[in-house]
């Protein structure tokens, strides 16, 4: 190849990497927050502090949904509009923290081992409690079985 093919080529690689990295770098890694909209009004994700949460009799929204999301970053299992889980797969220690946040606009019937509701487009913060180690969970959202699976280890 002559010299000034090869420096068109080099030059040509070089602005795609330049673009690819641009490109990669301003791409969002914030989770995706569904914000329905009904009647122009936004709907907050709150915290649901009813039976199953660490925060029962808490007021709403003690925690935002801004802080739990920081909070929770490593332990957050996102259940969205089909009920289906994501992560799919994920590993605790015993009596670990975790944030269940419903993306549906509907209230959901969750089971990680005891069964709880979520209210729409809230979250709940559960403790992964289990007296034989390990243990695996499977989660079901509504009628949907096995959407995730959670390993609990010593």
């Amino acid at each position: 190849m002559n010299k000034d093919k090869k420096v068109f080529v080099e030059l040509v690689v070089v602005v795609a990497l330049v673009g690819f990295g641009l490109w990669s770098l301003s791409k969002n890694s914030t989770p995706v927050v569904n914000n329905n909209v009904a009647n122009n009004q936004q709907v907050v994700p709150t915290e649901d502090t009813s039976v199953g949460s660490i925060d029962v009799g808490a007021p709403a929204a003690s925690l935002s949904y801004a802080q739990a999301l920081v909070k929770y970053k490593d332990a957050r299992l996102q259940l969205d509009e089909s009920c289906q889980g994501n992560p799919d797969k994920m590993t605790f220690k015993n009596n670990a923290l975790l944030m269940v946040d419903n993306r549906a606009p509907v209230d959901r019937t969750v089971h990680i081992g005891s069964v709880f509701s979520i209210k729409a487009d809230g979250f709940k913060i559960i403790k992964l409690s289990s007296s034989t180690l390990p243990a695996t969970w499977w989660v079901d959202c509504d009628k949907s079985q096995n959407v995730a699976t959670i390993l609990i280890q010593k």
